[in-house]
């Protein structure tokens, strides 16, 4: 084989992966569904993360706030989390400032208050504005959710629970705790469905 035979056939080998890593990609993307199709930044580190990576997986959205009089169920979704976890529920937390002026610190204070304090381990993503009074600040996750069910947050601690295909979304008000039978139910019969 000569050197221009060589660098030819490795050339076409790196084009072909190339191109297999992009149809995989456009493939994961279209699996995906519009709703976890975004980027939206982990609350840790500020890093762009695809939702998408919770395609397939049965997810539960809730608006955080540290200073809550529901801040307590942090607590409750964690346990959600470590007990569904391996059986494909992720947790997402988006804190929010839309009510009450409740998250007013930082992504790096918010982390670790979450962290030191409720030990928690499911995935968080940056501030985030989840209230319709946002208008165009409005996160656009939170958009689509609102659209799907016809409810808004209302306050903090809203949980939106979405099938693994993202085809149902069901909403839960902030009242409605991680171990409410409703809520629990609703994951178990998501996450029976395949």
């Amino acid at each position: 084989m000569t050197c221009t035979q060589f660098f030819g056939a490795t050339l076409r080998s790196w084009v072909a992966w190339l191109l297999l890593l992009c149809c995989t990609a456009d493939a994961h993307a279209a699996s995906c569904g519009n709703l976890l199709n975004r980027e939206i930044p982990r609350l840790q580190d500020e890093k762009p993360q695809n939702l998408c990576q919770y395609a397939g997986k049965v997810v539960l959205v809730v608006n955080t706030a540290s200073y809550c009089g529901f801040t307590s169920q942090y607590k409750g979704l964690e346990t959600l989390y470590a007990r569904y976890r391996e059986r494909g529920l992720v947790v997402l937390g988006f804190p929010s400032n839309d009510f009450g002026g409740q998250e007013p610190g930082n992504n790096q204070e918010i982390a670790s208050f979450c962290a030191n304090t409720f030990g928690v381990k499911f995935p968080m993503f940056t501030k985030t504005r989840v209230s319709p009074a946002a208008g165009t600040a409005l996160s656009p996750l939170y958009a689509e959710l609102r659209q799907r069910t016809g409810s808004s947050p209302r306050w903090n601690f809203h949980k939106y629970l979405i099938s693994r295909d993202g085809a149902t979304v069901l909403s839960f008000s902030s009242d409605i705790e991680p171990d409410d039978q409703a809520l629990v139910e609703g994951i178990e019969k998501l996450l029976a469905a395949h």
